[in-house]
């Protein structure tokens, strides 16, 4: 799988590594390599930490209560991440787009990945298309990436007990 060209499958690897954060940099290069991602150097500490802040920062973009604060969120994050696009063929994956400077460590790297991915998603799929699943007890985070954009449950495991709660609610009524 390419994570390129950043958009469904950058934003869910942001999404992923956000409902289960890493504790380790093992975890976080396993999770990255699951993903598709090709990793080029050994996860470090500060790419760790460079992670989990740019997971801090998307999920405060998830939570925002409008399209205005999502937007300004996100230009902040696409500010701070921003480099010319540039054409590469690493790893023998054939060429390919990178919205990042050359030689970057994997921290920097999902930075760049989930501003990146989450605005191509957002402006390609809908602003509204970034979310929390509606069961109550469930705060996962997912993109929407349906194609009516009505997604509102992060599984199809939450979607069935909303569906069961709603019956049993409706039959408790009568």
């Amino acid at each position: 799988m390419h994570l390129n060209p950043y958009g469904e499958d950058a934003v869910n690897l942001a999404a992923a590594l956000a409902n289960r954060r890493p504790g380790s940099t093992d975890e976080l290069a396993e999770s990255c390599r699951t993903a598709g991602l090709t990793l080029e150097r050994p996860v470090t500490a500060d790419d760790l930490n460079r992670a989990r802040a740019a997971l801090d920062i998307w999920e405060m973009i998830v939570d925002a209560a409008d399209e205005q604060e999502r937007a300004g969120l996100l230009n902040r994050m696409l500010a701070e991440a921003a480099a010319y696009p540039r054409l590469t063929s690493h790893s023998g994956t054939g060429w390919h787009l990178h919205y990042r400077d050359a030689e970057q460590p994997l921290g920097s790297v999902l930075f760049t990945l989930f501003a990146v991915g989450t605005a191509l998603h957002l402006t390609g799929r809908g602003m509204h298309r970034l979310r929390r699943c509606e069961v109550t007890g469930c705060d996962t985070a997912f993109a929407d990436t349906s194609r009516t954009g009505r997604q509102r449950y992060c599984s199809q495991r939450c979607a069935n007990r909303d569906a069961v709660r709603r019956h049993r609610a409706r039959t408790a009524a009568t």
